[in-house]
């Protein structure tokens, strides 16, 4: 998201300065304000973004039904009591802040495409909705056996916030094809809400039409100064290498790990995502471990959550560590696998793909699904062979052969096997790892790039500006229906979560 409001302040900039107006755009990220941060800033009420000029982080608290500031984190899956009175407050914050109403407000993700309705509704301003993922696409069977996992995922309040942030919108921006309608053998992430069946909660018989106007293809890409080929000489981070060596092949450089590589000769396969089920790192693990042959032509290198499970607050997470502790032990990982800690340093992130790359290895992304696929992006772009998920966005962002390859997550011992035979090739031919390195970072030129990514959205927020005004008196109908769903429905099911 901040890499999307540099980009986005940038366009705005020059296009004011192309029509003779030397104004500074304003863009606002509002989030949670969090007063036990743990060492963040997250408790902080503003905070300049770096890169830009004037872009900054306005955070507001979740309050509870006494008034009183949530102080403590709370994992996305139970957030939904607070949004309506964060909702107020962050409208009464932000209109402070800018000394008016803003002409667009950008929802992100379940939570934030809800708070951005009810704000964009009150206020009267265009709203544009991106998912990023939607979690019914995820677990499977998850509006039919949502009872089971109400407890714990509160699926009930999450669908229903869903359905009434894409029909209250002005328009949606996605990153693929396969985000809005799928493909032959799966339904796409929004088709997936045009009808199903919530048993004794509500049934959808038109949820939302994958064929509206306001549907729009608009794929991100990385940040160019930090995801660049590792080619590029001059532009090397060098003096990170240390860094970087000791936390592949030392003592972690600060960060916890598990594991070692007993040679250190070996090309690096490379993955990098949050510990949970759907990133199906665990999986990649199992893969790895059966594969004898793909043990002898790589290390496996991950980085992901914690290897103390005590370290982490989610139910899920921790059961994700306590599995993969299980593998290391089934398969005696150590000396051949090294899992590392999440990385929150991005510069250093940057530089890491590369120093894979510099091992002849390779990015894998195992995900059972993946909405879009950032960090295969980034690998992409540094110049690292990537294999990746068959399963959403990475299914369009790589040409099969030419600029990575598919891996189909459901059949594990297919991929890994996959994976071996391309090692074994560029060990014979090291051409060939140079061949999908160049095919990667020319398919990245071309389609995934922030500038571009900026020029179309704010093409479409003056597009679609301009359709909210014009279009405001026949969505009145549609809009009364989606107050009495949200107070009939939503309100309810927020208001049961904890009680």
């Amino acid at each position: 998201i901040l890499d999307q409001v540099r980009a986005l302040e940038q366009d705005m900039r020059a296009r004011l300065e192309a029509q003779g107006l030397f104004i500074d755009p304003q863009i606002v990220v509002l989030t949670r304000l969090i007063p036990e941060s743990e060492g963040t800033s997250c408790d902080q009420r503003i905070e300049p973004i770096s890169g830009t000029r004037h872009a900054r982080i306005l955070r507001v608290p979740f309050r509870d039904e006494k008034g009183e500031v949530v102080p403590q984190w709370i994992s996305r899956f139970e957030i939904w009591p607070y949004l309506e009175q964060y909702a107020l407050d962050a409208e009464t914050e932000l209109q402070a802040e800018l000394g008016g109403r803003p002409d667009l407000i950008v929802g992100n993700y379940s939570d934030g495409n809800l708070v951005a309705s009810l704000m964009a509704h009150r206020m009267q301003v265009t709203q544009c909705t991106i998912a990023h993922a939607l979690e019914k696409s995820k677990y499977a069977g998850s509006d039919l056996r949502w009872r089971e996992q109400d407890e714990h995922y509160h699926f009930s309040c999450q669908f229903t916030a869903d359905l009434i942030a894409m029909n209250t919108t002005d328009f949606i921006i996605t990153s693929s094809y396969q985000e809005i309608a799928g493909t032959q053998d799966s339904l796409g992430q929004y088709e997936s809400y045009s009808f199903f069946t919530m048993p004794g909660l509500y049934r959808v018989v038109h949820g939302v039409d994958v064929y509206d106007p306001k549907f729009n293809i608009v794929a991100p890409g990385a940040d160019p100064d930090v995801y660049f080929p590792h080619s590029a000489a001059q532009s090397r981070l060098t003096h990170l290498h240390d860094e970087i060596r000791a936390l592949v092949y030392g003592d972690g450089c600060g960060s916890e790990v598990h594991g070692s590589f007993a040679d250190e000769s070996k090309p690096l396969l490379f993955t990098m995502a949050r510990m949970d089920k759907i990133k199906n790192i665990t999986g990649l693990a199992e893969w790895y471990g059966r594969c004898a042959e793909l043990r002898d032509e790589a290390n496996l290198l991950i980085v992901s959550g914690y290897p103390s499970a005590e370290r982490s607050k989610d139910a899920e997470e921790r059961a994700e560590i306590a599995h993969m502790h299980e593998l290391f032990r089934k398969y005696e990982l150590d000396g051949s696998a090294r899992w590392i800690e999440g990385q929150v340093n991005k510069v250093r992130n940057g530089e890491l793909y590369r120093f894979v790359a510099d091992t002849g290895g390779a990015f894998v992304q195992p995900a059972l699904f993946e909405a879009f696929g950032l960090t295969v992006v980034e690998a992409m772009s540094s110049g690292l062979p990537v294999f990746a998920t068959c399963y959403g966005g990475p299914l369009e962002i790589i040409e099969d052969g030419r600029s990575g390859f598919h891996v189909d997550p459901n059949h594990g011992d297919e991929a890994a096997a996959r994976m071996a035979a391309f090692f074994a090739e560029c060990r014979e031919r090291p051409e060939r790892w140079t061949q999908v390195s160049e095919g990667a970072l020319a398919r990245i030129e071309a389609k995934y790039t922030w500038k571009g990514y900026a020029e179309r959205m704010m093409t479409l927020a003056r597009i679609y500006g301009f359709w909210h005004h014009a279009t405001e008196p026949e969505r009145r109908e549609a809009r009364r229906y989606l107050e009495m769903f949200y107070a009939l429905q939503f309100r309810p099911l927020a208001r049961a979560i904890g009680s």
